[in-house]
């Protein structure tokens, strides 16, 4: 089938349709990584968004239920240059189109990715239309402009778990046998608030020896402490930080009273919740060969990312935190950790899912902070 991609300024591309026949609406985004793109199809961080993949070449390997980071797709539609309608990997369950088809989450394919993207570099993110069923391209773009910004949004509440429950599954899909690197004398317990939370993120906790327990987004911060935490984990999620007060407040209610780790919007949150600021990138940090330079040795990181804010480091008290990561392509603040408290956190992702696992010590780093709380 045809389909269309219109944006809000009135570029139009043209290609083959796939997936789920009808209409999505989203801010679109470009992701770099050359692979995993099931991770990225089931991220809830996309949540609100339209996903343009620079690799070439998508679906050649199909899907399967051990690379989903979530129980379904949360993109709202696919944007790629070829779409394979077969798969060739001992691993495939299910093609993926048939996988995207069944979550009626729309394909458009055949298109000039590399124009959309360098579109995209120069003009930032904005929003946009995927049809299959519509041909009037005024009407599409008035359907782009018309989409609600993503700017000021809570999308956090919309994709976190309605109820709470544990997580104690170490299991790594790629390696069975692999063994837990916590210290198995001691299991420790950890509250992760769900703002969008990677299933890939629970399994690395469980593998440093820690019992977790995941709760939503808008859980109280006296709830949390009275599950006794050794420490509290705050999510990866979707949009924007600025609107989740209620976030921010638990932070503060937290913060000196159990350790605390976060990931990308839980980065986010703690710079608020600290007194700072956050902004919109251009078109935001989407892939997995992002390099970050660790200011206390200066090693230089290869990372997995997938943000479209960033914290503002000048507007962060220098007496309080320290600035312990930056990006090489952008001088954007990647990571912090308090001076004072038990707290730290970084906006990329040492969980990978799809990417490199330069940063995978920081789980160790949360696991040595708890120990030395508990002591």
């Amino acid at each position: 089938m045809q389909a269309i991609l219109a944006l809000e300024d009135g570029r139009i591309f043209r290609g083959e349709g796939h997936g789920a026949k009808g209409e999505c609406y989203g801010e679109v985004v470009f992701n770099t990584s050359l692979t995993g793109y099931q991770e990225i199809f089931t991220d809830p961080s996309y949540a609100g968004q339209i996903v343009v993949l620079t690799n070439p070449q998508i679906g050649n390997y199909g899907t399967n239920l051990a690379d989903n980071e979530a129980n379904r797709p949360y993109i709202e539609g696919l944007v790629t240059r070829e779409f394979s309608p077969i798969s060739s990997n001992w691993r495939s369950q299910q093609v993926a189109d048939e996988y995207l088809e069944r979550f009626q989450v729309p394909v458009i394919s055949d298109i000039d990715t590399r124009a959309l993207v360098r579109h995209l570099r120069e003009h930032g993110v904005m929003r946009g239309v995927i049809s299959s069923i519509e041909t009037d391209v005024a009407k599409l773009v008035e359907k782009a402009r018309s989409i609600p910004k993503v700017d000021g949004t809570d999308l956090a509440k919309v994709v976190s778990t309605k109820g709470r429950y544990e997580w104690d599954d170490a299991s790594d899909p790629l390696r069975p046998d692999a063994p837990a690197t916590g210290d198995p004398a001691s299991k420790l317990h950890v509250v992760a608030y769900d703002y969008g939370i990677k299933k890939n993120i629970l399994s690395m906790l469980a593998r440093e020896n820690c019992r977790v327990t995941v709760v939503p987004a808008e859980t109280a911060a006296e709830d949390v402490l009275a599950l006794n935490p050794d420490g509290v984990f705050l999510s990866n999620g979707p949009g924007d930080p600025e609107p989740l007060n209620y976030a921010q407040e638990n932070i503060r209610k937290i913060a000196g009273k159990a350790p605390l780790f976060g990931i990308c919007l839980g980065h986010q949150l703690i710079g608020l919740a600290l007194g700072g600021k956050t902004y919109k990138l251009k078109f935001g940090h989407h892939g997995g060969n992002h390099p970050v330079k660790q200011l206390s040795t200066g090693k230089v990181e290869i990372t997995s990312q997938n943000h479209n804010y960033a914290v503002d480091p000048d507007s962060l008290n220098g007496n309080d935190v320290d600035l312990t990561h930056i990006n090489l392509n952008d001088q954007t603040l990647e990571g912090l950790r308090h001076r004072s408290m038990p707290l730290l956190s970084v906006q990329y992702h040492p969980e990978a899912s799809p990417g490199p696992h330069d940063s995978n010590y920081l789980f160790k780093d949360f696991r040595k902070m708890m120990d030395e709380w508990k002591k």
